[in-house]
Order: structure tokens, then C-alpha cells, then sequence
């Protein structure tokens, strides 16, 4: 279904309810729309490229299978799909048992060509070393980190998706910070 700039672009609630009635080309839509989210969503928790593509893959068959259980009670689409995520991550954690680190060789990404390799090789250092912490974290912190800061959401949209208050992820935002440069300052010692 490839929409015609011509037209208006159908809300995710008229998609829901024609993917609710079978319509696949409209989840097919809505797969489009947050596909991209979701696996670096995914990507980030889990580090590694083949299981977010398949983690990724796992939460649009579920979503697709229990569209027509969507209920919308003020929450978006997208934080349905989140959840979904979560929960698939976190049960992809308890089956392997231990955490994984992202691979450095995933690191091209953020660097510029023109750096010397001494200014590369701390860099990297310094990446490897806020991703360590960061993976220390608890789920729920891993989870607002990634949120915030690579989804770019605000704290309203980053509560609807977490199930707590602006207020509330306001206040875990903060400690999440605090207890991220208390850990990184004290590796400086």
C-alpha cells in the first residue's frame, strides 16, 4: 500500500481498525511507520544485529497475530509495540543468562574518518566504557536511556510508553544520570 502524497496520511487508529478487520496492506503500513523504532530499540538492549532483526521480527508477528485484541485506552500504537519489545527482550535475557556487550566493531558508525588512531582508540575506550555502565544498569534505566537518548522521546511520550508518570520518569531520569556519572567517575580513580 504505498500512500499517495496527494492524500491525506491515514491515522494509526483508521490502520488499526482495517488491520483489526484483516486488511494487511494496513499493517503493513503501521509496520513501516515503526519498524525502524522498534529494532533500535531492540538493537540497543541487546547489542547485536542478528537479534534485534529477529527480536524485531517476533514483535510485528505478535502485534499482527493480536491486532484485533488492540484496544486503544489513550495509549499510542507505538507504546503497545514497546511494550511488546520489552517484553520479548527481557524474556531473551532470562533465556541466555548474562548479558551482552555491544561488539566494538559496531563502533564505525559514530567516528569520523579524519581522526588520528590514538584519538580513535580513546574514543572507542571511552564508548566501550559508558556502554559497560549503561548495561549495568537495571532494564528499566537501559530501557529510558535508550528512550531518551535514541529515540529522542520526550518524558510524556517515554511515561505513556513505560506505564508511570511525566513526574515519575522525570525523577528516575535523574537518579539514572546521577548514579551513571557517580559510576563513570568513580572507573576514573
Amino acid at each position: 500500500m504505498s500512500e499517495d502524497p496527494n492524500l491525506p496520511t491515514p491515522s494509526d487508529t483508521d490502520l488499526l481498525a482495517r488491520a483489526a478487520q484483516g486488511d494487511g496492506e494496513a499493517f503493513g503500513v503501521l509496520y513501516e511507520r515503526y519498524v525502524t523504532r522498534i529494532y533500535n530499540y531492540i538493537y540497543y538492549r541487546t547489542g547485536h544485529v542478528f537479534e534485534a532483526e529477529d527480536l524485531t521480527s517476533r514483535v510485528f508477528q505478535r502485534a499482527n497475530n493480536h491486532i484485533g485484541q488492540y484496544r486503544n485506552m489513550g495509549v499510542p500504537f507505538s507504546a503497545w509495540l514497546y511494550r511488546i519489545a520489552h517484553n520479548l527482550v527481557a524474556n531473551w535475557y532470562r533465556d541466555n543468562q548474562r548479558r551482552q556487550e555491544l561488539p566494538l566493531d559496531n563502533v564505525d558508525q559514530w567516528q569520523h574518518k579524519d581522526e588520528h588512531l590514538e584519538t580513535m582508540m580513546v574514543r572507542n575506550q571511552e564508548l566501550e566504557n559508558l556502554l559497560k555502565h549503561i548495561r549495568a544498569l537495571s532494564a528499566e534505566r537501559q530501557q529510558l536511556i535508550i528512550l531518551k537518548f535514541v529515540e529522542g522521546l520526550s518524558n510524556t511520550e517515554v511515561g505513556t510508553i513505560m506505564g508511570r508518570s511525566e513526574g515519575a520518569i522525570k525523577s528516575l531520569y535523574h537518579r539514572t544520570l546521577l548514579s551513571l556519572r557517580e559510576e563513570l567517575e568513580k572507573g576514573e580513580d
